[in-house]
Formats: structure tokens, sequence, C-alpha cells
């Protein structure tokens, strides 16, 4: 699993190899510039105790200057690049995570939950920025420090170095006890904070559901019972990394208070010069930062090995619904007929077929009603159609063009499928019938929302195409948010249209009036899915589907003269006209 972690690193800095490369040699040079001074210290120390010179202060006050600040400009200069570095990094990576969502399969998004993507999309990017920018830079300076440093102590004095150094393993040992457990706290913390964010937008989303029925009390007790485990894990986490990063200090501190003991007792006996231990003093001084900084350091190593892990879990996760390597554009303009043949659906989770082997054909420009039960599989079907559920070859045709076979863009061009519940987003009304067409002329914007029914509405608004329909449409009634979701469909000009029950919050008069209209202006091949046998009647044909098969299929007038399931639907809809009229 390192291994792995260690290559997905490489490949998200691959792309800025040139950048590492001028940042490595910049804290290369800093690092040497590191052991110089020291040297020039113990350098100008040890000359002094022979002769005292005032031009000789100056000059050598005026060069250590000059090797500070040039020192500390290309510590400057290396920070920004490598911090640059994981800047880009975040950009690219979100935008690819994004990318990658777009892809997916709506269902896996559903089941995965937005707040956990949010949460990978936003804390878990921050992590690997941290990895790659600050933990990339300190890791190296670490190395680079404790490889240049040693060996110019051990020149100095052997002895007084190995005993400074001897603490060192021990801190060593301290990190690597404290960072298993910080690694599981961090895991745990981002984890409760996954289900906060699934909880808050949830909650927000059904915030009139939570209302009507008077569920705050409860909410708030979730929401309380997820605060108090992401506060127990943050507040462990804490505990863990209060406890090691003074600890660190205080065991490299340890160091430098033997290496002044030791090496008072050196100078008296000449092994080691005053400008030598001042020296040594300063590079003990130089490791006990990086040092210190090491817990730190690898506790943001670990946690952005975390992040990593958590993104590379939705970027391994592939879409069911793709363009196959034998998929195709469209070379001709659709008509619209749709064939079935023994087409099969069946989900993971249920024992049963959602479609059994359906075969039926319909012939463009043609209005085709599909009625049945509940969980008869009218909805499945509509799925197909749009391919947001995977289907096998040979199956479901398009103009005699195998739908599993067609370029996806090209399919859904020519499907406009309006389900029941369509989303619509936080804008105008403008914007959400246009959203097929960003491009839309306002002639045809207005010509579409006509068509579907939705004009009247529009003008009686005192923003009129400009009025927003706040979260999910929150502002607008359900029939006036179906016709909305018609009017997106209609103005993408598809020659297929599929209305999942996208009409079921309409009246009968009204529905009627628009499925008449789309069939004037348009040669459209439609596809009315509906539970409303009221507006399946004017169609020009009825397929009636039970438990995922064609049980009967035929004009209205012969339907309900016959004994069977449509006859029974029909007249528990007048029954229930009926009692309603009454």
């Amino acid at each position: 699993m390192k291994n792995l972690k260690i290559k997905i690193i490489k490949k998200y800095l691959r792309p800025y190899k040139r950048e590492l490369f001028i940042g490595s040699i910049a804290l290369l040079l800093v690092n040497i510039l590191s052991v110089i001074i020291p040297l020039e210290v113990k350098s100008i120390i040890d000359q002094l105790q022979e002769n005292f010179s005032t031009k000789f202060i100056i000059f050598k006050s005026l060069w250590l200057i000059l090797l500070a600040t040039i020192m500390g400009l290309i510590r400057l200069f290396s920070r920004q690049i490598v911090f640059g570095i994981g800047r880009k990094v975040e950009v690219n990576l979100r935008q690819k995570l994004f990318d990658h969502l777009l892809v997916q399969d709506p269902d896996w998004i559903q089941k995965k939950g937005s707040g956990d993507i949010i949460s990978r999309a936003t804390s878990d990017v921050e992590n690997v920025r941290r990895l790659l920018g600050f933990t990339v830079l300190s890791l190296c300076n670490i190395v680079l420090a404790y490889s240049l440093t040693i060996p110019s102590m051990f020149l100095i004095n052997k002895t007084l170095t190995i005993t400074s150094l001897m603490i060192f393993p021990l801190i060593l040992g301290i990190v690597g006890l404290f960072g298993g457990r910080m690694v599981n706290q961090r895991k745990l913390q981002q984890e409760a904070l996954s289900k906060l964010s699934d909880l808050i937008q949830e909650d927000l989303s059904g915030i009139s559901a939570i209302k009507i029925y008077a569920q705050e009390n409860s909410e708030k007790k979730q929401f309380s019972k997820f605060n108090k485990t992401y506060r127990d894990a943050a507040i462990k986490l804490a505990r863990t990394a209060s406890t090691l990063f003074p600890l660190l200090q205080g065991i490299s501190s340890i160091s430098l208070l033997l290496l002044l003991a030791l090496g008072t007792t050196q100078l008296e006996n000449g092994f080691i010069t005053i400008g030598g231990l001042v020296a040594l003093i300063l590079y003990v001084e130089r490791l006990v930062f990086p040092t210190a900084l090491l817990g730190f350091t690898i506790n943001t190593f670990q946690l952005g090995q975390v992040s990593l892990d958590r993104i590379e879990e939705i970027f391994n996760s592939k879409p069911s619904i793709f363009n196959s390597p034998d998929s195709k554009p469209l070379s001709e303009p659709v008509r619209g007929k749709i064939k079935a043949k023994n087409l099969f659906v069946k989900y993971n989770d249920s024992n049963s077929k959602a479609l059994d082997g359906i075969s039926f054909t319909i012939n463009p420009g043609e209005l085709v009603a599909i009625v049945g039960p509940v969980g008869c599989g009218k909805t499945t079907l509509a799925k197909c159609l749009g391919r947001t559920i995977d289907i096998s070859n040979d199956q479901l045709f398009l103009d005699n063009n195998d739908i599993k076979k067609i370029n996806l863009e090209d399919l859904r061009k020519n499907i406009a499928i309006v389900p029941q519940e369509a989303f619509l987003f936080t804008s105008t009304i403008s914007d959400n019938i246009k959203f097929g067409n960003p491009e839309a002329k306002n002639k045809i914007i207005k010509s579409s929302a006509k068509r579907a029914g939705l004009i009247e509405d529009i003008y009686n608004f005192p923003k009129g195409f400009q009025t927003i329909v706040g979260e999910r449409g929150i502002t607008l009634s359900g029939g006036q948010r179906q016709r909305t979701a018609l009017g997106r469909a209609l103005l993408i000009d598809s020659p297929v249209i599929v209305l999942d029950d996208a009409l079921a919050s309409v009246d009968n008069k009204t529905a009627s009036i628009i499925i008449n209209e789309i069939r004037n202006n348009n040669d459209k091949t439609i596809l009315m899915i509906s539970h409303q046998l009221s507006v399946a009647a004017t169609c020009d044909r009825v397929i009636v589907m039970d438990e995922g098969k064609i049980v009967q299929e035929g004009l209205h007038k012969d339907l309900i003269e016959s004994n069977g399931l449509y006859k029974k639907l029909w007249e528990r809809e007048l029954a229930v006209k009926n009692i309603e009229n009454n």
C-alpha cells in the first residue's frame, strides 16, 4: 500500500518536473549555505582569538550578512515554487474530480452520499495540497539538513557530535509511536465530518418535510450526536498532537544541553576551539527545528496519504454507463422509431426482473402511452432509453441503431426524457428552460415555455422569465416545476420525447392541451409514461405493463371493452373521479 501511495504521489507531481527540479536545486543551495555559515562563524571566532581587527570584523560581518541574505532569498524562492506546485495540484485535482463525477452513474452518486463526495473534493484535496506542498518541502529539507550538517559536525569534533545526536533516535521512536495513532484518529475525524456534511445537506434539502412533521428536535438530536462524535475525534487528535510536539521539542533541546556540558570539558582540554563549539551549537540548533517539525510533517504526510486513498477511491470507481469502443455518432437525422427486442433488466438488489423480455415497436411521430401499476417497469424503460442504466446489446434500437452502440451525447440529444421529479437549478426560469442549450435565444425560450403550457404562469410572475425558482424550484408549484422541465426538453428539439409521469401534477385537461400542442407543432415520437389514463385515452396507442411484462396493447376504446388490467385501472380512475366530484 505504501509503495502504491508513493506511485500516486509521483503521478500527481509528474507534470511539474521542471518546477520540482528548480525547487530542489534551490533547496540544496539553502542547505549548503546553512552549513557554510556556521563554518564561517567558526573561522571568524578562531581568527579573532589570534588578532583583533575592526576592519576584519566589519568585512566578515558584511560577508555573513550577504550569505544570510542570499540564503533567505533562495529559501523564499524555493518555498514559492514548492508551495506553488501544491496549489497547482489542488486546482487540477479538484477539476479532475469534478469531471470524473460528471460521468458517474446517478445511482452511484446517491449511494455514496453528496456530503461524503463534497468532503473528498474539499478537505481531502486540501490535505493532498499540504502533502505535495508543505510535506514534500519539509521532508526534503529534513533529509538535506541531516545529510549535510552531520558530516560537517563530525569534521569539527566526533565525540561532541555523537553525544549531541544520541538523543535523536529516541525522537524518531516517539514519532513512530505517535504516528500510527494520529493517522487513525485523523481518519475517524474525517469520517465524522463526512456524516455531518451529509446530514446538513439532507436536512437543508428536506427542510419543508422537517417542519411539516415537526421533527426539528429529532434532527437537532441527530446533529448533536454526529457533532459530538466529530468533537471527540478532534479532541483525541488534538491531545495526541499537543503531547507529541512539545515532547519532541523538549527532547531535542536536551541534545543542546549535553553539547554545552561536554563541550566545556572538550574546550578546557583543547580538543575543540571556541569557534568550533559555537559552530556545533549552531548546527545542533539547526537540527532541532526540523527534528521537532518532523512529527507534524509525518502527521501531515499520513493525513495526506489517507486523503489520497479517499480521492483515488473515487477515481477508481468506473461508471457502468459509458461509450463502448464500437460506439459511434448518428450519421443521419433521427426519425424517431423505437424498437425493443426481448429487453431484460434486473437490478442488483432485486430478486425479480424489472423488465422481463418485453418487445414492441413505436413508429416515428407516434404518440404511445405506457401505463401500468406502480413498480411494473415503466420508469425502468425510460431509463433504458436514456441509458442511465445498463442494458445488453441488441435489445433496444433507435432507427434500427442499437442504443448501446450510439454515442451517449448523441443519444441524449435525440431522446429528451422528462422525469416526474425533474431537478431545477437555483436560477431563473429562463436559465432552467435553456439548460440544455445555454445559447438559446429568447424567442426559442418563450416558444418552448408556450408549448409546455407555462407561458401564462410566467407572465403572472413579477419578474417573468427572470424569476428565481429557488433551491430545487421551491418557489414554483409541482405542476409549474414539471412544465418548466418539459419546456427544457422541448427547447432542445429532440425527435423523441419521453414523459415519465412528467405531467402528474398537471390536471388532465391541461395535460391534454400540452400533448396536443406538442403534436400539432412538431412531428415527434412521444412516449407518455403515465398513471393518468384519461390522458392516455388521447394517444395513438396504449401499452399496458405489469410485473415487467407487456400484458396488453391496443387502442383505448378497445382495451376498455376487454377484460384485462387496463379496464380495471380505467374503472378505478373513474371511481376516484366520482368520489372527488361528490
